[in-house]
C-alpha cells in the first residue's frame, strides 16, 4: 500500500472516525473473548473517559485511505515517562497490509513527541497476529498488570522509546 494514499488523523474518541474503531474493536472482543469475559466487550473499550486519550497525555489517531477509515490506535498516559499503547486496529478488509505496523510506528513518533520515553501495551491470549507485531517491532516481555493474580491473563510487552 502506498504511502501517499494513507492519511493520519488524531482526533477525539467521541469523533465518528474512532467510534467506527471502537465499535469494531468491541465486536472483535466479544468474538474473541466473550467466553472469558464477565460482560460485553463494551465495558473494556469504554472504561477510559474521553480526557485518557487527549492531549498532552494520550493521543487518538485514525488511518484514512480517499476518506475511509482503515486503521487506528491510541496512547494515555501509565505514568510520566510511559505510554500506554491501546485500541491499535485495521480494518477486516484491509488487514495484512502492514497498517497495523504503521500504527505502531506512528503512535511511538507521537509519543516522542509527548515526552514519553517508555510504552507499555498489553494485548490477549486470542490475538497471535498481534503478538507477533509486537515481537516483530522490538516489544519485549513486561510484567502482567496485576501480579501473576490478574484475573485475565494476556501478554504484556514494553519498548524503550529513542529519546
Amino acid at each position: 500500500m502506498p504511502t501517499e494514499e494513507l492519511t493520519f488523523v488524531y482526533v477525539e474518541t467521541t469523533d465518528a472516525r474512532a467510534r467506527e474503531i471502537l465499535d469494531d474493536l468491541e465486536r472483535e472482543y466479544d468474538d474473541r473473548y466473550g467466553d472469558l469475559l464477565d460482560g460485553p466487550a463494551s465495558v473494556e473499550i469504554d472504561r477510559y473517559p474521553v480526557e485518557a486519550f487527549r492531549a498532552p497525555h494520550g493521543a487518538f489517531v485514525v488511518v484514512q485511505k480517499n476518506g475511509v477509515t482503515v486503521a487506528g490506535g491510541a496512547f494515555m498516559r501509565l505514568d510520566a515517562q510511559t505510554a500506554e499503547f491501546k485500541r491499535i486496529w485495521t480494518h477486516p478488509d484491509h488487514r495484512r497490509r502492514g497498517l497495523s505496523r504503521r500504527v505502531l510506528t506512528e503512535l511511538e513518533a507521537e509519543a516522542v513527541r509527548r515526552g514519553y520515553r517508555r510504552v507499555f501495551l498489553t494485548t490477549g491470549p486470542r490475538q497471535p497476529e498481534a503478538v507477533g507485531l509486537y515481537r516483530s517491532a522490538g516489544y519485549s516481555d513486561a510484567a502482567w498488570p496485576g501480579g501473576p493474580d490478574a484475573e485475565f491473563v494476556g501478554f504484556a510487552f514494553e519498548k524503550t522509546l529513542p529519546a
